[in-house]
């Protein structure tokens, strides 16, 4: 995979987590299924980050019980997490519309 690509889901994955835990409560299974399916993040790279986010207070977690196995660790938005969300959301869009910018300038120049 592109190392530039690598980067680039590095940075984002938070800000993905927060939104799809914005949505629902949910599982780190069920978390790194989505972001898998959607851009394409293996599971390794959930479970830090989970951990990472509850010991910053932005997620917090409950037990629920499985019919197939153990009890399942559900992790839920926090307050702090739903503000750190907004503000993560507010930074990516000033972001890619000024990284946009910059790369429409540049398309002109070499048309």
């Amino acid at each position: 995979m592109d190392s530039n690509l690598v980067q680039f889901k590095k940075g984002v994955l938070e800000l993905c987590v927060l939104a799809l835990l914005a949505r629902s409560d949910s599982y780190g299974y069920d978390i790194a299924s989505r972001l898998s399916a959607a851009i394409d993040m293996g599971e390794g790279t959930i479970y830090p980050l989970m951990r990472r986010m509850q010991k910053d207070g932005l997620v917090s977690t409950y037990l629920v019980e499985s019919s197939s196995g153990p009890p399942r660790k559900y992790y839920r938005l926090t307050e702090g997490g739903r503000k750190n969300l907004n503000a993560q959301k507010a930074a990516w869009t000033d972001f890619t519309r000024s990284v946009a910018a910059i790369l429409e300038l540049d398309l002109e120049k070499t048309s």
